[in-house]
Protein backbone atom coordinates (compact mmCIF):
# COMPACT_ATOMS: atom_id res chain seq x y z
CA UNK A 1 0.00 0.00 0.00
CA UNK A 2 2.58 2.39 0.83
CA UNK A 3 4.68 1.58 -1.87
CA UNK A 4 2.34 1.80 -4.29
CA UNK A 5 0.92 5.60 -2.77
CA UNK A 6 5.09 6.29 -3.27
CA UNK A 7 4.76 5.27 -6.69
CA UNK A 8 1.72 7.36 -7.36
CA UNK A 9 3.17 10.32 -5.65
CA UNK A 10 6.56 9.78 -7.95
CA UNK A 11 4.88 10.02 -11.03
CA UNK A 12 3.83 13.46 -10.18
CA UNK A 13 6.38 14.95 -8.13
CA UNK A 14 9.44 12.79 -9.53
CA UNK A 15 11.45 11.89 -6.05
CA UNK A 16 15.13 11.98 -6.51
CA UNK A 17 16.89 8.52 -5.62
CA UNK A 18 19.55 8.72 -3.50
CA UNK A 19 21.74 6.47 -2.32
CA UNK A 20 25.42 6.30 0.36
CA UNK A 21 27.72 4.46 1.51
CA UNK A 22 27.62 4.96 4.50
CA UNK A 23 25.96 7.79 6.61
CA UNK A 24 24.05 5.52 9.22
CA UNK A 25 27.31 4.97 10.12
CA UNK A 26 27.56 1.15 9.71
CA UNK A 27 31.42 0.73 10.27
CA UNK A 28 31.24 -1.66 7.94
CA UNK A 29 34.49 -1.13 5.94
CA UNK A 30 36.85 -3.18 3.89
CA UNK A 31 39.46 -2.17 1.60
CA UNK A 32 39.40 -5.44 -0.30
CA UNK A 33 36.53 -4.09 -2.62
CA UNK A 34 38.96 -0.86 -3.70
CA UNK A 35 42.02 -4.00 -4.31
CA UNK A 36 39.66 -6.61 -6.49
CA UNK A 37 38.70 -3.13 -8.33
CA UNK A 38 42.36 -2.25 -8.93
CA UNK A 39 43.15 -6.09 -9.72
CA UNK A 40 39.87 -5.98 -12.32
CA UNK A 41 41.42 -2.51 -13.98
CA UNK A 42 44.65 -4.28 -14.39
CA UNK A 43 42.75 -7.69 -16.15
CA UNK A 44 41.10 -5.54 -18.12
CA UNK A 45 44.35 -4.06 -19.89
CA UNK A 46 45.70 -7.59 -19.84
CA UNK A 47 42.94 -8.61 -21.76
CA UNK A 48 42.58 -5.43 -23.66
CA UNK A 49 45.97 -5.94 -24.97
CA UNK A 50 45.57 -9.49 -25.63
CA UNK A 51 43.26 -8.50 -28.74
CA UNK A 52 44.36 -8.66 -32.08
CA UNK A 53 46.32 -5.44 -33.59
CA UNK A 54 44.69 -3.82 -36.57
CA UNK A 55 41.29 -4.23 -37.56
CA UNK A 56 38.73 -5.63 -35.59
CA UNK A 57 35.87 -7.65 -36.17
CA UNK A 58 32.92 -6.58 -34.74
CA UNK A 59 32.54 -9.01 -31.83
CA UNK A 60 36.19 -8.04 -30.94
CA UNK A 61 35.56 -4.38 -31.02
CA UNK A 62 32.22 -5.19 -29.05
CA UNK A 63 34.97 -7.00 -26.29
CA UNK A 64 37.17 -3.91 -26.67
CA UNK A 65 33.66 -1.45 -25.80
CA UNK A 66 33.21 -3.61 -22.86
CA UNK A 67 36.38 -4.45 -21.69
CA UNK A 68 37.17 -0.69 -21.42
CA UNK A 69 33.41 0.33 -19.63
CA UNK A 70 34.45 -2.60 -16.97
CA UNK A 71 38.17 -0.56 -16.43
CA UNK A 72 36.28 2.97 -15.91
CA UNK A 73 33.68 1.41 -13.85
CA UNK A 74 36.21 -0.40 -11.65
CA UNK A 75 38.03 3.16 -11.61
CA UNK A 76 35.32 4.68 -10.38
CA UNK A 77 34.91 1.96 -7.97
CA UNK A 78 38.38 2.31 -6.58
CA UNK A 79 37.62 5.96 -5.93
CA UNK A 80 34.36 5.24 -4.55
CA UNK A 81 35.35 2.83 -1.72
CA UNK A 82 39.00 4.34 -0.87
CA UNK A 83 36.71 7.72 -0.46
CA UNK A 84 34.95 6.47 1.93
CA UNK A 85 37.27 4.42 4.09
CA UNK A 86 39.25 7.74 4.47
CA UNK A 87 36.77 10.52 4.96
CA UNK A 88 34.41 7.96 7.23
CA UNK A 89 36.61 5.70 8.82
CA UNK A 90 40.16 7.62 9.48
CA UNK A 91 39.99 9.72 12.15
CA UNK A 92 42.48 11.86 14.44
CA UNK A 93 44.32 8.86 15.79
CA UNK A 94 44.65 7.47 13.07
CA UNK A 95 45.79 10.64 11.11
CA UNK A 96 49.03 11.05 13.86
CA UNK A 97 49.83 7.06 13.46
CA UNK A 98 50.12 7.71 10.04
CA UNK A 99 50.48 10.51 8.56
CA UNK A 100 50.53 10.10 4.84
CA UNK A 101 46.89 8.69 4.86
CA UNK A 102 45.59 12.08 3.24
CA UNK A 103 48.86 12.24 0.77
CA UNK A 104 48.32 7.98 -0.11
CA UNK A 105 44.36 8.79 -0.52
CA UNK A 106 45.39 11.70 -3.00
CA UNK A 107 47.87 9.44 -5.16
CA UNK A 108 45.23 6.72 -5.61
CA UNK A 109 42.49 9.43 -6.65
CA UNK A 110 44.90 10.44 -8.89
CA UNK A 111 46.24 7.09 -10.40
CA UNK A 112 42.84 5.72 -10.42
CA UNK A 113 42.02 8.64 -12.69
CA UNK A 114 44.97 7.81 -15.20
CA UNK A 115 43.90 3.80 -15.33
CA UNK A 116 40.20 5.75 -16.48
CA UNK A 117 41.92 7.81 -18.80
CA UNK A 118 44.80 5.66 -20.04
CA UNK A 119 45.54 1.86 -20.95
CA UNK A 120 48.94 1.71 -18.96
CA UNK A 121 49.29 -1.07 -16.92
CA UNK A 122 52.71 0.05 -15.24
CA UNK A 123 49.91 2.81 -13.80
CA UNK A 124 47.43 0.26 -12.79
CA UNK A 125 50.13 -1.49 -10.76
CA UNK A 126 51.13 1.27 -9.11
CA UNK A 127 47.27 1.67 -8.04
CA UNK A 128 47.59 -1.90 -6.79
CA UNK A 129 50.43 -1.40 -4.82
CA UNK A 130 49.15 2.36 -3.39
CA UNK A 131 45.83 0.81 -2.59
CA UNK A 132 47.85 -2.33 -1.14
CA UNK A 133 49.48 0.03 1.38
CA UNK A 134 45.84 1.74 2.10
CA UNK A 135 44.83 -1.88 3.17
CA UNK A 136 48.14 -2.43 5.22
CA UNK A 137 47.58 0.98 6.87
CA UNK A 138 43.97 0.29 7.41
CA UNK A 139 44.22 -3.24 8.89
CA UNK A 140 46.68 -2.28 11.52
CA UNK A 141 44.71 1.19 12.67
CA UNK A 142 42.12 -2.12 13.85
CA UNK A 143 44.91 -3.79 15.57
CA UNK A 144 44.46 -7.02 12.86
CA UNK A 145 47.83 -8.67 11.18
CA UNK A 146 48.36 -8.83 7.42
CA UNK A 147 50.00 -10.81 5.14
CA UNK A 148 50.74 -10.71 1.49
CA UNK A 149 49.75 -13.36 -1.27
CA UNK A 150 49.34 -13.90 -5.14
CA UNK A 151 45.35 -13.10 -5.69
CA UNK A 152 44.20 -16.43 -6.33
CA UNK A 153 42.97 -15.26 -9.74
CA UNK A 154 44.33 -13.55 -12.89
CA UNK A 155 46.11 -11.25 -12.69
CA UNK A 156 47.78 -12.77 -10.07
CA UNK A 157 49.52 -10.18 -8.03
CA UNK A 158 50.00 -9.43 -4.40
CA UNK A 159 47.55 -8.31 -2.47
CA UNK A 160 47.46 -7.20 1.44
CA UNK A 161 45.07 -9.70 3.50
CA UNK A 162 43.99 -9.67 6.67
CA UNK A 163 45.54 -12.28 8.92
CA UNK A 164 41.79 -13.21 10.62
CA UNK A 165 43.06 -16.52 11.78
CA UNK A 166 42.99 -16.50 15.67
Amino acid sequence: MLHALMSHIDQHIKLSTVSAHCDIPCKIYDPIHAQIAALTIIRMIDLIEDLPKGNLSVNQHATLCRLVEQKDVHGKKVKEEICVIWGDYFKQPQFEEFPEIHALAHEIMLLASRAKQELNRDDALALLNKINRFAEIFWTTKGVAVYTADCPYLPSLPTVYPDLKP
